[in-house]
């Protein structure tokens, strides 16, 4: 219930984002872990940033858990928006400052284990940097390294997502 509502105020706020769901099959504590999220705040993995430079370059941090680039983000610390979580994780994991413009991607995460489902949101704002100097200062230790990209690579989560964000942003893909 708190995922659909905050699917839908988020969707009211904002206009111009693309939107995406996403399938996912998880192990039994992982399902309890994403359930619990869904049910206090609607986004079972927080909130995420595409950072991006004047010039149409997109930030990118590599995430060793999951061995790939994906955008900058994480879980919201109690009390925190999903703005002010964005923005956080954004600077945790690349020391770059940016001035969030709106919502860039809303997705919809649907987790399945067993015969037991739930769902929850994943919003992406999408932020003009203000700071271009990269400084991983990761807590968590999950991000080896944060790079300005003006080609995708191949092994970017959500790629597809991300260069439709970037076409309708920037006229490119």
């Amino acid at each position: 219930q708190t995922a659909e509502q905050t699917y839908h105020h988020l969707r009211e706020q904002h206009s111009g984002y693309v939107e995406f769901t996403r399938h996912r099959n998880v192990p039994r504590g992982r399902f309890r872990d994403v359930a619990a999220a869904a049910r206090d705040h609607g986004a079972p993995y927080g909130a995420h940033t595409l950072a991006y430079q004047a010039t149409g370059e997109l930030l990118l941090v590599r995430h060793e858990g999951v061995d790939m680039w994906v955008l900058p983000g994480g879980e919201l610390d109690p009390g925190e928006s999903f703005r002010e979580a964005a923005l956080r994780e954004l600077g945790e994991e690349s020391g770059i400052e940016a001035r969030v413009e709106g919502l860039g991607m809303l997705g919809r995460v649907e987790f399945y284990c067993e015969n037991n489902t739930t769902w929850g949101i994943l919003p992406v704002f999408e932020a003009r940097a203000e700071t271009t100097h990269i400084d991983v200062q990761d807590p968590d230790g999950e991000i080896s390294d944060a790079s300005w990209f003006d080609e995708l690579p191949a092994d970017t989560r959500d790629r597809e997502e991300i260069l439709r964000w970037r076409e309708q942003r920037f006229g490119q893909g």
